[in-house]
């Protein structure tokens, strides 16, 4: 089911991808200097569109990956301290447990007769 729905998503995705990489092939000319005049010119990328789209596509999904990971680190952080607090607490949990169990024994709980003697 996992399979065909991710069919079912990502093939329109893919032919309007390739559509558009088709329909815009010409070359475009992108400056990178916001502040350039007419007779001086900045950093510039020539290229096909559909190229300067996906690598502006692929930017922004690393970017918004970064900034996600990077505002999740307190949350990352608190898990881990919360594990190890868990663990610790199992820990001493299964030691009271050892020893309650050795405290309870019948051998060990019961107390000598007065009545024989002693080595």
């Amino acid at each position: 089911m996992k399979t065909f729905l991710r069919w079912l998503v990502l093939l329109p995705v893919a032919i309007v991808a390739l559509l558009f990489a088709l329909a815009n092939r010409h070359n475009v000319t992108v400056s990178l200097d916001p502040f350039a005049s007419n007779d001086i010119q900045g950093p510039q990328i020539t290229a096909p569109l559909f190229i300067i789209v996906i690598l502006a596509v692929m930017l922004g999904a690393v970017l918004g990956g970064a900034a996600t990971w990077l505002r999740q680190g307190r949350h990352r952080k608190a898990a881990r301290a919360a594990n190890t607090e868990a663990e610790r607490l199992r820990s001493e949990a299964s030691g009271l447990r050892a020893r309650l169990a050795a405290a309870s024994s019948p051998a060990l709980s019961a107390p000598p007769r007065s009545d024989q003697p002693r080595a």
